[in-house]
């Protein structure tokens, strides 16, 4: 049985869910899939308005595999994904104007045309004062050169609201093994509130503000998905307090109830 995802469009709908106006920039192929996929999201209350169809394209799709620690493998088929990006830019301007928030994540710097249209959506959301929120979501399977991901996403912790990382990614990215120091190490590369998720352990922040807590014990099927599910919930967190980071904790326990239930499907979309 297929299941609706992608790191964005997972993060879209859990913001929604939390009450937030969501709107999702980027493109599906004109197939099934395509309409399968906008479909579901618009029954979710996600804009889409800015969500290309492309024509004559095939939508990627990806076939996910887990190990025996549930940790998912991905191995995505199609091409599309330069196709959809290239046809979501003729929109950047207008989405970034009706904007409050920015987000977005490494998936799409992988190559181009896809990490100029991210990085140009950054700089106009940078220079319109916008809260950016950042998930380096390193996947090797899409990165032939991790040294290159783990640069770029160092680099773009500057100025950025919110960075979110697993721990193993806040590892690779600090060289900290210590989720708390991890944590202060992005906020010295830029961040102003860094956060480390840590599975069934919760969470913690520093930064701007300093908080941690547990996750709600939940029976989990599948944990992919649940970073998405939770930087959605804290996004949508923020924007309930007027993106005042000095009471980003407040955000916390919102975020961890959304990544836990998450876990308890086979997909964040649950």
């Amino acid at each position: 049985m297929p299941h609706p995802g992608g790191a964005l469009a997972n993060l879209a709908v859990a913001a929604r869910r939390q009450g937030a106006e969501v709107a999702l920039l980027g493109g599906v192929g004109d197939d099934a899939w395509g309409s399968w996929l906008r479909e579901r999201l618009w029954h979710e209350g996600v804009d889409v308005r800015w969500l290309r169809i492309v024509e004559g394209l095939a939508t990627p799709i990806a076939f996910v595999t887990f190990d025996w620690e549930r940790e998912p493998s991905f191995a995505v088929y199609g091409e599309g994904i330069s196709e959809t990006m290239r046809a979501a830019a003729a929109h950047l301007d207008e989405a970034i104007a009706a904007a409050t928030a920015f987000a977005f994540g490494s998936n799409t710097l992988v190559e181009e045309p896809e990490r100029e249209v991210t990085l140009g959506a950054r700089r106009r959301a940078r220079d319109r004062g916008l809260p950016i929120l950042f998930d380096p979501n390193l996947r090797p399977n899409r990165w032939r050169d991790m040294g290159a991901a783990i640069e770029l996403s160092r680099a773009l912790c500057e100025g950025a609201t919110v960075v979110r990382a697993n721990a193993e990614e806040a590892l690779e990215l600090t060289g900290e093994r210590e989720p708390a120091a991890a944590a202060e190490e992005l906020c010295r590369l830029g961040a102003a509130i860094a956060v480390v998720t840590l599975g069934r352990d919760g969470a913690l922040m520093r930064g701007e503000a300093e908080a941690e807590g547990p996750s709600p014990e939940v029976e989990v099927i599948a944990p992919l998905g649940a970073g998405d599910a939770f930087m959605g919930a804290l996004a949508a967190g923020l924007e309930a307090l007027d993106w005042d980071t000095a009471r980003a904790g407040e955000a916390l326990p919102g975020a961890l109830a959304a990544g836990a239930r998450a876990c308890t499907g086979w997909s964040a979309q649950v």
